[in-house]
């Protein structure tokens, strides 16, 4: 039997309300292995996951993707005495001797008062052994091992600490419809309102036969990519090509990408509605492009009916990129399959439009049956975190269930 513990993070703030988030997490949690031998509980600040060998891959996928802990550990479970923990201590320490430490320290926290020692006095007995048979030696400020040992209704060694996702479990914060493109910017978007607890439903426009089918497959790519840490999401195929080349047809070339994002955002409207979301969530970035300059922010803002959320509204590209590769989404939106964007962008485009003028022209499109003509010509596609782990990790029967259930096409009827 494995041990697993996930340290709390944001969530130990929270005043009275704390036994929601934490049974939200929980259950977040549980979701995730669903499909495998697990067992989940949180108390006393800590997420424990216990289960057999064959479900290790599966619980540490699910602690990597698990967003409202700070990290988390697979720790040994030894008996609340001296000596047990003495000897666990000395097998970490020569673990770590194995892969080339040459330092440690001790960090300890004791929550059952009960026991014999407290911290510091664990801190001083427990390296003794270590420090006898000449494994490691000691540097309490800068270790290549910190091994820590923590005294609760059991006791618990670790000097293994994996990074987690700060923030608060998904399902806190309401729904919000991400603009998903193949690009770099939105599925970190996603992420970041993930984080603060948003649950996220996807909307790409797809402009066949001006955009390949592999960049469709980009972007659901990197939509699954974001259920396993959303937990779930939906993603609606919307074609736009008619949209599109009525744009082109109409628009001022230099006005053609900000009318297509004002097109968009009248259709995001409609999906918004049907899906009961919140508020729309975009990948924008102030200045990073033509179309993203403030005056232009302003005209595509003024056509969402909902809150308009840009979660990367102050963040330079590097920290995108940075994220990008932290959560997995870097590799596939790298990849060169052009969005609709892209294909359909003036040489020179409008940098500071006055909306007066953009609203004119966007009334001269008469786009508004072709929008709804898109919206209701959507394709969706189901995504599930509890279907990515089996797909990976579980039985064949559960996989196979869980495809059957959670990877199927909808059409807009369904």
């Amino acid at each position: 039997m494995r041990t697993y513990l996930g340290r709390l993070g944001e969530l130990v703030l929270k005043g009275s309300n704390i036994r929601d988030f934490e049974r939200l997490l929980t259950g977040n949690a549980r979701r995730f292995l669903q499909s495998v031998e697990a067992k989940v509980s949180l108390y006393a600040g800590r997420l424990y996951v216990e289960c057999a060998d064959e479900s290790a891959r599966a619980v540490e996928f699910a602690l990597d993707h698990l967003i409202g802990i700070t990290g988390w550990s697979e720790a040994a479970v030894v008996e609340k005495d001296i000596g047990a923990i003495r000897e666990q201590v000395l097998r970490e320490a020569t673990g770590a001797r194995e892969k080339g430490a040459n330092t440690f320290k001790i960090e300890a926290k004791r929550s059952d008062k009960g026991f014999c020692l407290d911290s510091y006095g664990i801190c001083r007995e427990t390296p003794s052994l270590v420090c006898e048979q000449g494994i490691l030696a000691v540097d309490v400020h800068r270790p290549d091992v910190t091994i820590c040992v923590e005294v609760r209704d059991r006791c618990f060694v670790y000097s293994n600490k994996n990074k987690g996702h700060r923030g608060l479990p998904v399902g806190c914060s309401g729904k919000g419809l991400l603009l998903l493109s193949g690009g770099l910017d939105s599925p970190v978007a996603g992420y970041r309102m993930m984080s603060r607890g948003m649950r996220i439903e996807c909307c790409y426009f797809h402009a066949y036969p001006y955009t390949s089918q592999e960049a469709q497959q980009k972007v659901e790519r990197l939509a699954e990519i974001l259920a396993a840490y959303g937990l779930t999401t939906h993603i609606n195929v919307i074609p736009f090509t008619d949209v599109q080349l009525r744009i082109k047809q109409r628009a001022p070339a230099e006005f053609t990408t900000l009318m297509l994002r004002m097109c968009m955002m009248q259709c995001a409207n409609m999906l918004a509605g049907r899906l009961g979301a919140d508020c729309i969530v975009t990948g924008e970035s102030l200045g990073q492009v033509a179309s993203q300059t403030i005056q232009n922010l302003a005209v595509t803002e003024s056509m969402a009916q909902y809150p308009l959320l840009r979660p990367l509204v102050g963040m330079d590209k590097e920290e995108i990129i940075a994220t990008a590769q932290r959560i997995g989404t870097y590799e596939t939106s790298i990849l060169p399959y052009e969005d609709c964007c892209v294909l359909f962008s003036p040489r020179h485009p409008v940098l500071h439009a006055d909306l007066a003028e953009a609203k004119r022209i966007y009334a001269s499109l008469e786009a508004e049956e072709l929008i709804r003509a898109a919206y209701e010509q959507r394709e969706i596609k189901r995504f599930d975190c509890a279907g990515i782990v089996a797909g990976q990790f579980g039985t064949r029967e559960n996989a196979a269930r869980l495809a059957a259930e959670n990877g199927k096409s909808l059409t807009a009827g369904d």
